[in-house]
């Protein structure tokens, strides 16, 4: 059995299990660990995800942040000085958080999701090198009532996060699902 037809079946066991209505919004959040190498061949099977959610009695939705950053910069009013002058994007990353931000909460009103929905995302690995996913995940997490799934290419070990296997790493309290185990 492949690496994310494993990490289906732990997913679907793991979301089986009945949901708690008291849980805090950190305790919401499933990140589905992956090797990046696997990237798209989760992609071609995330339609998976969505079965074994449904076959559990929950809703599903997907917001996807791949090509969220070209958008939010083309969009942007100085965008040709960005571009001419890449080096002065940091200085206006925390506004690609609030473009992000934004972009979700309508995402979940037009959804009308509640707390019977799973909200996957995908595409964090864009993410890389201008926000850290940590950040996205804590603003997004308390406006999710149902389960927020963070399809995440990296490791996990130790409770330490490492998006695309950086060095730089961080713990969080989700509950994290790899191909092998729900820890």
């Amino acid at each position: 059995m492949s690496k994310v037809k494993r990490l289906v079946v732990s997913y679907g066991n793991y979301i089986a299990i009945p949901w708690r209505s008291d849980a805090a919004a950190a305790q919401r959040v499933i990140f589905c660990v992956y090797d990046e190498s696997d990237e798209l061949r989760l992609r071609a099977r995330i339609d998976e995800f969505e079965i074994v959610t449904k076959q559990s009695g929950h809703n599903w939705v997907i917001f996807d942040l791949t090509d969220s950053f070209a958008q939010w910069l083309c969009s942007h009013k100085y965008a040709q000085r960005y571009f001419e002058k890449p080096n002065l994007l940091p200085t206006v990353y925390h506004k690609y958080l609030e473009y992000i931000i934004a972009r979700f909460t309508q995402f979940l009103e037009e959804s009308h999701a509640d707390e019977s929905y799973v909200i996957a995302i995908k595409g964090v690995g864009s993410l890389f090198g201008i926000l850290k996913v940590k950040e996205v995940v804590e603003k997004l997490a308390p406006n999710v009532s149902g389960r927020l799934l963070i399809f995440f290419p990296g490791s996990y070990e130790d409770n330490n996060y490492r998006l695309l296997d950086s060095y730089d790493g961080w713990g969080y309290l989700a509950v994290p699902i790899t191909a092998d185990k729900v820890f």
